[in-house]
């Protein structure tokens, strides 16, 4: 069967942006941002639409997942499996690397590389003012360098 809805009045279509600050404590670190998006998708008075939200950093990945304590454990391990953070990495010479450097710099080509298999972002359908998740999805940022303050941009369109 199938559930179709077409809405053809756009005059009250909207977006709404909002940033959220975290700080990460550790990597990798899954935080589950799910409650923390949906106060936005709430706030933005969008009934029917999407939600996109995109981790501003190029270590720090956002993924939809289940938020159970031994999967993400495991979650975890695979990623350090992927991408030691011991391994020789051609970006963390700072003696040859010259470009992207700041003050603190600290050796984190395992985090950008484990973000090869992550995203930046997400999008969720809204449906009836709510996030249209499955029953076991949930919104993560994913801290894959080491604790820092992150930024979680939530863009949110529709009637």
């Amino acid at each position: 069967m199938l559930d179709q809805q077409i809405y053809a009045d756009v005059s009250s279509f909207r977006g709404y942006n909002e940033i959220l600050q975290y700080r990460t404590e550790f990597a990798p670190q899954f935080i589950d941002i799910t409650d923390d998006v949906a106060g936005a998708v709430d706030r933005s008075a969008v009934e029917n639409g999407m939600v996109t939200v995109f981790s501003r950093h190029t270590t720090a990945a956002i993924k939809i997942n289940e938020c159970e304590p031994e999967l993400i454990k495991d979650m975890a391990r695979f990623l350090c499996e992927i991408a030691p953070h011991d391994r020789d990495y051609c970006h963390n010479n700072f003696d040859v690397r010259t470009v992207n450097m700041e003050e603190d710099e600290c050796p984190n080509a395992h985090a950008h590389c484990q973000h090869l298999m992550l995203s930046a972002s997400e999008t969720v359908p809204i449906i009836d003012g709510t996030m249209h998740l499955g029953r076991w999805q949930r919104l993560f940022l994913v801290e894959l360098d080491r604790p820092k303050a992150r930024q979680v941009s939530v863009q949110i369109l529709g009637i």
